[in-house]
């Protein structure tokens, strides 16, 4: 914003700071970003602008905003596609390529100019408590999941809104096949399965942990962590635990894109290089309970009960990109209708 001598002078005796004028950069996330506050802060004063948060729900969601307003963008910068999102996010032509400043030691990478911020594995989390008082043992395989013993026993989130849920929709189509992987939704339908519109729903609201019905959950290989970071009495045991279960794992790569047709562009650039600088990959991943990028970055002690899978069932990007809607919708007629 170019000012005159004489505006300029009007706000200077009217007391006005000058950061009442710093320009607006709004950032489009999904519900579960965080970065400490005082992290943002220091960004807004070192580069002029103030950042403005949009939450749009489950990453899904986020991304179907980005593309139903592409002809008037509500944001410069997004933060949250990831490897099952990042190719339809570009087919539809709503980011632009950016190579960051910070490309050092970086362990993992996304196509399409998508700058990758954050990884984890989604994977089947349970409620220890539930399964012990009941005597009940572990599923060990997803067919297990379809069997009597645990009918009703399981929150998945829907492909459709949700990047967890389409993550682990794909998981189970690389290890099962196409065919197999619609057998085996069929009968886990039959045996009860519950979906939820989002991550969020999924773990806070229908999770037995947290006061619902189901003690299976898809969720991450973090969420362990998480339990012990925010009990107060920090137990040397998480309350619940992760089923790496053969064709039940996806390694999740999250990242920062610029909006196409959005605004302060500078800025833009600038926050994306920030969410790879040090500092923040030191703070995100008990913000956002993922590992950070930089591989020389050590995630904090309690990350000790985020155990890492030995494997993983996660399509390549292509493969993603060319089927992924299609599963989506066969999906939906086997699960839902």
């Amino acid at each position: 914003m170019k000012l005159s001598c004489r505006t300029f002078l009007a706000l200077a005796l009217a007391g006005l700071s000058l950061n009442a004028l710093s320009a607006e950069l709004r950032v489009i996330t999904h519900s579960s970003f965080a970065v400490s506050k005082s992290l943002i802060a220091d960004f807004e004063r070192q580069n002029g602008v103030k950042v403005s948060f949009i939450k749009a729900g489950d990453a899904g969601e986020m991304l179907n905003k980005l593309i139903l307003t592409r002809a008037q963008p509500v944001a410069d910068v997004a933060f949250g596609l990831d490897n099952a999102l990042v190719a339809r996010a570009v087919e539809a032509g709503v980011v632009e390529p950016y190579t960051p400043s910070i490309d050092r030691d970086i362990r993992q990478q996304l196509p399409g100019g998508v700058v990758s911020v954050d990884y984890g594995y989604v994977t089947l989390n349970y409620d220890k408590a539930w399964f012990e008082s009941r005597k009940l043992p572990l599923p060990r395989t997803l067919t297990d999941l379809t069997r009597p013993a645990y009918k009703d026993l399981l929150v998945v989130e829907n492909p459709a809104t949700s990047s967890p849920g389409l993550a682990f929709l794909a998981a189970t189509v690389k290890a099962l096949g196409e065919e197999g992987a619609w057998k085996f939704w069929s009968a886990l339908r039959a045996n009860g399965v519950k979906v939820a519109k989002g991550w969020s729903e999924a773990y806070y609201t229908d999770f037995s942990k947290n006061g619902g019905a189901r003690p299976l959950v898809v969720s991450y290989a973090t969420s362990p962590a998480a339990e012990v970071f925010y009990d107060k009495k920090k137990p040397a045991e998480s309350p619940t635990g992760n089923l790496f279960l053969p064709g039940g794992v996806f390694r999740q790569v999250e990242g920062v894109a610029l909006v196409k047709g959005g605004a302060e562009r500078e800025a833009a650039r600038k926050f994306v290089d920030f969410l790879r600088s040090e500092a923040v990959q030191k703070d995100l991943p008990t913000q956002m309970w993922m590992y950070p990028v930089r591989e020389s970055v050590t995630p904090d002690p309690v990350f000790r009960h985020a155990e890492k899978p030995g494997f993983d069932n996660t399509p390549d990007e292509r493969t993603l990109a060319a089927k992924s809607r299609a599963w989506v919708a066969r999906w939906t007629r086997v699960v839902l209708k």
